[in-house]
């Protein structure tokens, strides 16, 4: 019955990912950076991702994506949407590799934890990002604690999430089994929703961008006057804010792993 559920699953997951290309390609001026977001996301998230696309970046029609994508929440899901692609994308990663070695869930986690946050930040984050800021150490510099508060959201739901799932179906610790992509699915969906706050207050004061429309004849200017724009909008954080706000995420991330691991 579960592999019914997800051969479904998986089949709508195709489906969404067509339409979203198809969208994207003749319909909303995304960056490129958003349009290689959109599409792994959804591909973690399978029709709940299209769904958030829909609502939030889809132009509804012509020349209206810079008005639709205004306000701070869907500013918020673009933000997370490049945080969520790279994480995603390194925790499997070595996810697959790790399978092949007799590993322990703890030193498991461990990895894909760090994975996830090197991938995300190093690839999704710095480098795509350096045109946007001037370098490639700027946008290093200026992505680390943005990435990394994120990633302890991220991080808080997919190791519960994975942990049971595998306790309930020691199968899914097979890269071959479709058990194993069903519950890192699973996993994507609740770290969006959890990851959620985090990229609306970073967004919120400035800490992080999120969605641009951008015109593809004028993407180099655009993307420097983008990021010129961003720095001054930035709210001064307090450093007592920040640590407070940094001990909130990883006290979730505790309790995340103390969940899937003890409970």
């Amino acid at each position: 019955m579960l592999d019914g559920a997800l051969i479904l699953w998986f089949v709508l997951t195709g489906l969404s990912l067509i339409y979203l290309v198809y969208d994207l390609t003749v319909n909303t001026p995304a960056l490129l950076l958003m349009k290689i977001g959109w599409f792994l996301v959804t591909m973690y998230l399978g029709p709940f991702g299209l769904f958030i696309y829909l609502i939030s970046c889809r132009q509804p029609f012509p020349d209206t994506h810079e008005q639709f994508i205004k306000p701070t929440w869907k500013q918020a899901v673009g933000s997370e949407v490049h945080c969520l692609a790279g994480d995603a994308t390194g925790i499997i990663v070595a996810a697959i590799v790790i399978s092949f070695f007799p590993v322990g869930m703890g030193w498991e986690a461990l990895i894909e934890y760090l994975a996830g946050f090197a991938f995300g930040l190093f690839i999704f984050q710095a480098l795509f990002m350096r045109k946007m800021v001037g370098s490639y150490w700027k946008a290093l510099k200026g992505t680390f604690m943005s990435e990394w508060l994120s990633m302890n959201l991220i991080m808080a739901a997919m190791i519960p999430t994975i942990t049971i799932w595998r306790r309930l179906d020691p199968s899914s610790d097979r890269t071959t089994s479709l058990s194993f992509w069903g519950s890192f699915a699973l996993a994507s969906v609740i770290a969006f929703v959890v990851a959620f706050p985090i990229n609306y207050w970073l967004v919120k004061t400035g800490q992080k961008h999120g969605m641009m429309s951008v015109k593809p004849k004028m993407q180099a200017e655009q993307l420097m006057s983008m990021g010129e724009h961003a720095e001054h909008a930035a709210t001064k954080i307090s450093a007592w804010t920040l640590t407070w706000v940094t001990c909130v995420t990883l006290v979730i991330l505790a309790a995340g792993v103390v969940f899937g691991f003890f409970v």
